[in-house]
């Protein structure tokens, strides 16, 4: 199936997991890329706060099959949402709750995955136009503020945790809610080889697999 919008790429994309390539440069994105993509991920974003992100995404689009979609991170300009749409990535994530920011990024199309760690940031970010929630730090807001922030927010909301997620803590965050999860350390750093990406990629597709099939 074609999937032309966010709402229809959420509800096909498998697995959801965000490949989070911060540091990634441009020699290096097509392979890395296409190790992802090998191993399963259909989500890839380059965090914008480190030199050649969008030559990095540019490239990465050039590579990506159509179930595959590719978008910038640490978006925190209405610049940054335009450079990235330019270079054809569909993807906006960003660590913080910026109304404006959700709204224009929306409007051009892009599926919006904000950063929230609080409700009042949840609802804000929902009513700007968020598909997703990115819930960041991770680490911070915990298991047991995960499973807060589904008892009340509507159902059905994508709730992406971010930060410090493993492939061996992965089943536990989804037990309490998570829908999907950005992994950024854990999966790639600069000067990882293409196989020990694989390895990693390919680790935390398997634990995620397991935990549906449960």
């Amino acid at each position: 199936m074609t999937q032309n919008t966010p709402a229809e790429f959420l509800a096909a994309v498998d697995p959801p997991l965000v490949a989070i390539l911060r540091g990634l440069v441009p020699d290096e994105a097509e392979t890395i890329g296409q190790v992802l993509i090998g191993a399963g991920f259909r989500m890839l974003e380059v965090p914008l706060n480190r030199p050649f992100a969008v030559e990095c995404i540019r490239r990465l689009v050039r590579i990506a099959p159509p179930d595959v979609w590719v978008g910038g991170g640490t978006m925190l300009t209405i610049d940054d949402v335009d450079h990235v749409r330019e270079a054809g990535g569909r993807l906006m994530v960003a660590p913080n709750c910026d109304p404006g920011i959700i709204a224009h990024a929306k409007a051009s199309g892009l599926l919006c995955a904000p950063g929230v760690a609080t409700p009042t940031e949840a609802f804000t970010a929902l009513r700007a136009g968020a598909h997703a929630l990115k819930l960041f730090p991770a680490e911070s807001i915990g298991i047991a503020g995960l499973k807060a922030f589904k008892s009340v927010l509507p159902r059905g909301t994508p709730l992406w945790p971010v930060g410090g997620v493993t492939a061996s803590s992965l089943a536990s965050w989804v037990d309490a809610g998570a829908t999907g999860l950005g992994i950024g350390s854990q999966l790639f750093t600069p000067g990882m080889t293409p196989k020990d990406v694989a390895a990693s990629a390919h680790a935390f597709v398997a634990a995620w697999r397991a935990r549906a099939a449960r």
